[in-house]
């Protein structure tokens, strides 16, 4: 098997041909610019010592070098070897509210962005478990599914915001029956969810929801995020400025509660535990700490290979041929004046 390490370096190769282009357009010029000062027959009295081969070879010396020193950087890779390695671990899907009242900045520097940062270091700290996100507001989507492939999971998470889901409202749920329906039922893997929300004007059939998680032996752990005596939501222009606050159609300011009581009422009865979210406490390390509690269960094979680098093929040569330009001279000299006249190449 065969790999570039760092794929994205190639791209650096599209630069050849522009100072091929670049190169090319200054020569003609600065060749047009003799013919002007002087009669092509003075050429060799002016400049006796100019080569154009010379130049033309240093050029492309360069050139190679540069497209030899891109291809090294990627770092080719020879796979060498396949292994087997069993993988275990518990599936968990976070379900994230983003519906508007979680702009609200009662929890810096605001209740969403402190849940995402939040979920980012779970993911960094899990080890084996394959994790997913559903995201929610008056309606559930899958931001990604259950994986393992944590850098993903984390890109997949920067671009969640409120205007992901354009539904308002707070289907918990419809959020909580989406990520069981997303699970792999038939696998013997524990699962949990792990629900991210202020809580308020929940819609849909709670109890049912978690009715059905506890039927399929699911967990169901929640953090509340915001305060329970109520703040304004900001209103923010395109370009992040704030300003306004939410209204309601009397014109009066909203204002966003954190609802404890059904956040609580959902963990107890899925044999989870519910945690309140604040400024300084990371709470899903403590829901980390439950979760590696759990015990993994195997859920599949990976193919691991082993690569070995490559990369010296191209680097070695590089440098050579920067050496060889390095001391070769541009200066005409009579094995070159033969050969370009052969060549019928102008010097």
């Amino acid at each position: 098997m065969f790999r570039f390490e760092h794929a994205e370096y190639l791209y650096g190769l599209f630069v050849i041909p522009l100072l091929i282009g670049i190169f090319w357009y200054t020569g003609r010029l600065k060749k047009e610019d003799i013919i002007k000062f002087a009669n092509e027959s003075l050429h060799k009295i002016l400049i006796p010592t100019f080569s154009g081969l010379k130049n033309k070879i240093k050029l492309s010396f360069l050139l190679v070098a540069l497209l030899l020193l891109i291809v090294a950087a990627s770092n080719p890779q020879i796979g060498t070897r396949v292994q087997e390695v069993k993988q275990a671990g518990i599936d968990v899907y976070i379900v994230l509210d983003v519906s508007l009242s979680m702009t609200a900045e009662d929890i810096k520097p605001s209740r969403l962005e402190r849940a995402k940062y939040q979920i980012s270091n779970l993911i960094n700290k899990l080890k084996g478990d394959r994790i997913g996100l559903v995201i929610f507001s008056g309606a559930a989507y899958v931001q990604f599914p259950l994986t393992t492939d944590y850098s993903a999971a984390n890109l997949f998470l920067t671009a969640v915001d409120v205007s992901s889901v354009p539904q308002q409202g707070t289907a918990i749920a419809n959020a909580i029956d989406l990520s069981i329906k997303s699970f792999d039922l038939k696998s013997e893997t524990k699962k949990a969810i792990v629900v991210i929300t202020d809580g308020e004007d929940h819609e849909g059939d709670i109890n049912k929801a978690i009715e059905n998680a506890v039927a399929n032996e699911i967990k169901i752990y929640t953090i509340g995020l915001g305060s329970t005596s109520g703040v304004p939501i900001p209103i923010y222009d395109a370009a992040g400025n704030q300003i306004d606050f939410k209204k309601d159609n009397q014109g009066k300011v909203v204002l966003t509660k954190l609802d404890e009581l059904t956040l609580k009422d959902i963990a107890d009865k899925a044999n989870g535990k519910y945690f309140l979210g604040s400024n300084s406490q990371n709470e899903l390390d403590d829901i980390y700490n439950e979760l590696s509690s759990i015990e993994k269960t195997e859920f599949g094979v990976r193919k691991v290979t082993d690569y070995e680098d490559r990369f010296y093929y191209f680097l070695a040569p590089a440098i050579l041929l920067l050496l060889i330009e390095f001391f070769m001279s541009s200066k005409s000299s009579k094995f070159f004046m033969e050969f370009s006249k052969r060549l019928k190449i102008s010097i």
